[in-house]
């Protein structure tokens, strides 16, 4: 029996005309070049010669390449290979326990059947406001934890940010179903085995995404090393760059220093300021593809859907 009601011939998605198509594009691809460009510079003076760079200024094309800029830093190679060790390290081992020590802290808060989950949520939220100090929180590390010129002085002290830690709990009461929880407990899973068989593999927008900006703080911190490091066995790369480039500074402000070397306009100096941006920013641009495609879901935490 044919059907009397006629079917309306399929119909594409709406979707953008061609002019806001292309507007949307062009708009993108602006931006995505505003970013690349500055790193690009950076790349292109850190080749150039320091001379054509003093006369000339930077620019996108070197008239001449020269690679003065990072012979000058990998002089002191055996120190940069030690601090790029150590640098690695801090980032991975750091991370690693930073995402899962605010997993495991904001897991319970989010749970309303957790009787202090208030209590333990507003003391998370209350050091987002308050501090103890620069002092208290340093002699918190070096006289009662005993980590002066320790590596693990790099790790803890960037291990729990209050801020990750409200951002995961509301990824769990607002993604994890109750109802899966429910039927865990009803199977006789425990508490562990929920979190780490059921809840994290749930979760892993979020927590890349917390992971991404854990690793950048890692990898970018050189206060640390100041404060806490006096051997230069433990330094991190971002600290050996920032003395460096205060060493550069100093002989460029004392002639009589900078004589020793030729002058100034012999010493590679705003070259080897972006030979060690170089250096420094590389590890991070091969981390962020490894979470791109968590990072836009995770930023998407919350959104009401239509």
């Amino acid at each position: 029996m044919e059907s009397s009601v006629e079917r309306s011939p399929s119909r594409p998605v709406n979707s953008l005309n061609p002019v806001g198509d292309w507007t949307i594009k062009i708009v993108f691809f602006l931006y995505s070049a505003l970013c690349i460009f500055p790193l690009l510079l950076i790349i292109m003076v850190s080749l150039s010669n320091e001379q054509d760079v003093i006369r000339d200024g930077y620019k996108f094309i070197p008239m001449h390449f020269d690679l003065s800029a990072y012979k000058f830093v990998f002089e002191d190679w055996h120190n940069i290979v030690r601090s790029y060790g150590v640098s690695l390290f801090v980032t991975v081992v750091g991370t690693a326990l930073s995402l899962i020590t605010m997993a495991l802290y904001a897991y319970p808060i989010s749970r309303p059947d957790f009787p202090q989950r208030k209590f333990f949520t507003f003391f998370v939220f209350f050091t987002m406001l308050f501090n103890g100090g620069l002092v208290p929180w340093y002699l918190v590390y070096v006289r009662m934890l005993h980590l002066k010129d320790s590596i693990w002085a790099l790790i803890l002290p960037l291990l729990v940010s209050a801020f990750f830690v409200l951002i995961i709990r509301t990824f769990f009461q607002t993604t994890i179903p109750g109802a899966i929880i429910e039927s865990a407990k009803i199977d006789g899973a425990g508490e562990l085995y929920i979190f780490f068989r059921i809840v994290l593999p749930l979760s892993m927008p979020v927590l890349a995404t917390v992971a991404l900006f854990s690793t950048l703080n890692y990898w970018n911190d050189w206060f640390l090393s100041l404060v806490f490091i006096t051997k230069e066995d433990n330094v991190s790369l971002q600290y050996l760059m920032y003395k460096t480039l205060t060493n550069i500074q100093f002989m460029l402000s004392h002639s009589d220093a900078i004589s020793t070397i030729g002058g100034a306009a012999k010493f590679p100096s705003e070259t080897v300021r972006m030979a060690m941006a170089v250096i420094g920013v590389g590890p991070i641009i091969f981390a962020y593809p490894f979470f791109q495609k968590y990072f836009v879901k995770g930023l998407t935490v919350g959104a009401v859907k239509g």
